[in-house]
C-alpha cells in the first residue's frame, strides 16, 4: 500500500462536472448516515486502539474522530453564514494545532460521537430544504482564494465523511481489529 493509499483511502474528492438532484441526494444521505457509521466502526474500540495513528506521522482514531466533529461543526456554521449574508468571507481554523489540544488528543470520543449525531441529523434537515438557488450561494475561502457554492461543499463533506471513516476502518483491517 502506498502513501497516498494510506493518506486518501476513499480517493480524493471530484467535483462532478455536473451536480445532479440524484447526486445531491446521495450527498446528503452519506452525510446524513455518517454518524452512524462512525460509532458503530469505533464504539467498541479500545484506548489503545483509539490511540493508534492510521498511518506514519498521522492523526490517532481520537484526533480523527474529534476533528471531525470540529471540521463540520466549522461546515454547518459556514452554510448559515452563506445562507443568511451575502457572499461571507469565512473564518479558516488551524485544524492540525486543534487536534493537538487535550479534547483531541486524550478525551473520549463519545462526546465527539454525540456532537456528530446531532449536527448532522440538523445539518441534513437543512440540506434537504434547500432550494436550487440556496445550493447556489456562496462563501469565500480566503486561504484557498475561491468562491466554494453550497452545492460543492455538500459533495465536499460528504466525501469528507468517507474519507475519515476509511481512515479507521482501513486502520481496523490492517490491523484485523473486528
Amino acid at each position: 500500500m502506498n502513501k497516498d493509499d494510506l493518506k486518501f483511502p476513499a480517493g480524493q474528492f471530484i467535483k462532478p462536472e455536473k451536480i445532479t438532484i440524484e447526486i445531491l441526494s446521495d450527498w446528503i444521505e452519506e452525510i446524513k448516515s455518517f454518524p452512524a457509521k462512525l460509532k458503530n466502526e469505533v464504539s467498541h474500540l479500545s484506548d489503545e486502539q483509539l490511540d493508534t495513528p492510521y498511518r506514519k506521522d498521522g492523526w490517532t482514531g481520537r484526533q480523527v474522530i474529534h476533528h471531525c466533529a470540529d471540521s463540520h461543526m466549522n461546515s454547518l456554521i459556514r452554510f448559515k453564514l452563506a445562507l443568511t449574508e451575502d457572499r461571507p468571507v469565512i473564518k479558516p481554523y488551524f485544524e492540525d494545532r486543534w487536534a493537538e489540544l487535550s479534547d483531541s488528543k486524550s478525551f473520549p470520543v463519545e462526546s465527539s460521537v454525540k456532537l456528530l449525531e446531532g449536527l448532522h441529523e440538523r445539518w441534513a434537515e437543512l440540506l434537504n430544504n434547500l432550494s436550487e438557488e440556496d445550493l447556489a450561494k456562496i462563501f469565500i475561502h480566503p486561504e484557498l482564494g475561491k468562491e466554494i457554492r453550497l452545492d460543492e461543499n455538500t459533495g465536499f463533506y460528504a466525501w469528507h465523511c468517507r474519507h475519515h471513516l476509511a481512515h479507521i476502518t482501513s486502520l481496523k483491517e490492517r490491523k484485523n481489529w473486528k
